[in-house]
């Protein structure tokens, strides 16, 4: 009874895969239509063709991208990000300079130039909880 089943599942999935597979490439992507370059002319045509005063017609919306509008709403609007850098500040993590003198490498023993390198103090960033500062 369970080996039935089983295969009828298989034969059922089996002709719904082929069924959806019935279609030919050129039923999916037609070989006919315009080629690239000519959607491109076409595409360029309409943009000089709906200018007026010979500004091209996107010119509002630059000029509408260039303006802040966001400074008129800083402060008003709530902001997760700054909210939660008020509730949960970050401790303070000061980076820490070493100076490696010159010396000999151990293996090979040749000489290795003086260097600095610069590392936090602590390994990841701390949080205060919230009320601690």
């Amino acid at each position: 009874m369970r080996v039935t089943v089983v295969k009828i599942v298989i034969v059922t999935l089996i002709s719904l895969l082929t069924a959806c597979a019935s279609q030919t490439k050129d039923d999916l992507l037609p070989q006919t239509g315009p080629t690239m370059e000519e959607v491109y002319r076409n595409h360029e045509n309409n943009l000089s063709a709906s200018t007026s005063n010979g500004q091209p017609a996107f010119a509002g919306i630059r000029e509408r991208q260039a303006g802040n509008y966001d400074a008129d709403l800083d402060g008003y609007t709530r902001d997760a990000n700054r909210e939660i850098q008020q509730q949960f500040p970050r401790l303070p993590n000061p980076t820490l300079v070493m100076f490696v003198y010159p010396h000999l490498s151990t293996s090979s023993r040749l000489p290795v130039p003086g260097y600095s390198t610069a590392f936090p103090l602590y390994e990841r960033p701390e949080y205060a909880l919230p009320g601690e500062m």
